[in-house]
């Protein structure tokens, strides 16, 4: 059985492994509703935890509702797991993402999430994506005052800007920003850096986006061939390898795409490959 073998990274007081797991493609098609096979899904987080994934990461959205619950209920709140959720992006049924940072909608999602997550308090809670229709500062005091509040043990940011980041610090401790970043896209490069200057995780969503690949293909699959690996292992282990504060958390709802995220962890790619690719033009 491939182990989880990655790095560690402290989000707050927890030690965690840098490699994750996504649990978005917990879902139905389309992210919407619940998966043909809740009990394949249920036992795919059972296996990832027994791998040695003890971060995974979530969203009210999911489902909506739909990843919590799976999580919830396969987990029941385990002191070995750190379980990150999001809220402040609703998700219809029409597969439209809706921006929703009003405070008091903030503060009634984060009860259903404790609920569904069957938990007192949410390990990491992450303020999904800013609402153009209510104040940054008043969305992030939001989740300022349920970590006072013991709600929440932590708190990130999703989709921010370095400014954000910044004015977002000035009410509350931020441990962890997740922003899009893979080898074919990484105009998020300078959140990255902040991250890094502060101490803070960054976690890379869609981190080995398929189309974002085809980019570089012919370098990654040169690489994936010298270490009988594939492109979208070998993109993993360059996250890994870029920066001490990555977390990448690839998703899948297929045990054998999990079985080959996992052995991703156990690549050992030169100085020379690594430099090879992040010297990439993008």
């Amino acid at each position: 059985m491939t182990q989880n073998e990655s790095d560690t990274f402290e989000i707050g007081s927890t030690t965690v492994h840098r490699l994750g797991f996504g649990a978005m493609r917990l879902c139905g098609e389309e992210i919407i509703g619940p998966p043909e096979d809740e009990d394949a899904a249920r036992e795919l987080v059972r296996t990832a935890v027994d791998r040695g994934v003890d971060f995974i990461d979530t969203a009210d959205s999911y489902g909506p509702g739909v990843s919590e619950r799976l999580i919830g209920e396969t987990l029941d709140d385990p002191d070995d797991v750190l379980v990150a959720s999001k809220a402040g992006l609703l998700r219809n049924r029409e597969g439209e993402w809706l921006h929703h940072g009003d405070p008091d909608y903030i503060r009634n999602q984060v009860l259903c999430s404790l609920d569904r997550l069957r938990t007192d308090t949410i390990d990491l809670y992450q303020y999904h994506r800013p609402d153009p229709d209510t104040p940054f500062e008043d969305s992030v005091q939001a989740f300022a005052e349920l970590k006072d509040e013991g709600l929440v043990e932590q708190v990130g940011l999703s989709n921010v800007s370095v400014d954000q980041l910044e004015t977002a610090r000035e009410h509350v401790d931020v441990a962890t920003v997740q922003n899009r970043y893979n080898v074919g896209d990484r105009s998020e490069a300078d959140v990255l850096e902040a991250c890094e200057e502060y101490g803070i995780g960054f976690i890379p969503w869609a981190p080995i986006d398929g189309d974002d690949l085809e980019s570089h293909g012919e370098t990654l699959d040169e690489v994936a061939e010298d270490h009988d690996a594939t492109r979208r292992q070998v993109a993993l282990a360059w996250l890994l390898e870029r920066s001490d504060v990555i977390l990448p958390i690839p998703g899948t709802s297929d045990p054998d795409h999990l079985e080959s995220n996992l052995a991703a962890s156990q690549l050992s790619l030169s100085d020379d490959e690594v430099a090879r690719i992040t010297d990439l033009e993008n």
